[in-house]
């Protein structure tokens, strides 16, 4: 079933077996990944005031092309590259409980996410995303990526009223894990 967001998916139930758990999860990713692997990182590829996807105006409550804070990091398991994020978040947040995330550098925004107890998350929606969709150029701009497409999942966080937009790419190296 296709919900009101631009070809996201709002039930997990067309999603692939062998993904299907990783993508549905509503737990912290982080902590997930951190109990699969000896060593996990988190290598910041950008972040700084950008325009966001098209897609991701609505979800925010922003007018189509403004600038949003944005974050693009790399989750790694034992040196290898599984998940893409990309992170938008309202300039208004930056001066509200987001403050914060403007200094996590190499931290995991997961972490914060999972221990704040006045966080609430939205539900998650999933998409297949092909070579030509934004996410899916940004992830292989980081990582050489041979697959035709890659499933991704978001979701709105908000803290005082201030929606930070949370989105995953997986990559092929997660059927490891």
């Amino acid at each position: 079933m296709l919900d009101s967001r631009q070809g996201w998916l709002a039930h997990p139930h067309s999603l692939p077996r062998s993904l299907r758990s990783w993508l549905s999860d509503r737990g912290s990713l982080t902590q997930r990944l951190k109990s699969r692997c000896a060593s996990f990182r988190v290598a910041p590829l950008g972040v700084g005031m950008a325009r966001a996807h098209a897609d991701e105006y609505v979800l925010l409550g922003m007018a189509p092309g403004s600038r949003a804070y944005v974050r693009e990091v790399m989750l790694l398991c034992d040196g290898v590259p599984v998940v893409f994020a990309h992170s938008v978040l309202p300039p208004a947040g930056l001066r509200g409980g987001w403050s914060g995330i403007a200094r996590l550098g190499s931290r995991s925004l997961g972490e914060t996410l999972f221990s704040d107890h006045r966080i609430e998350r939205q539900p998650l929606a999933y998409r297949r995303v092909r070579r030509d969709h934004p996410l899916y150029r940004a992830t292989a701009r980081q990582q050489a990526v041979n697959a035709r497409s890659l499933w991704a999942r978001r979701s709105v966080f908000c803290l005082d009223s201030h929606p930070l937009l949370v989105t995953e790419v997986f990559l092929p190296a997660i059927y490891a894990l």
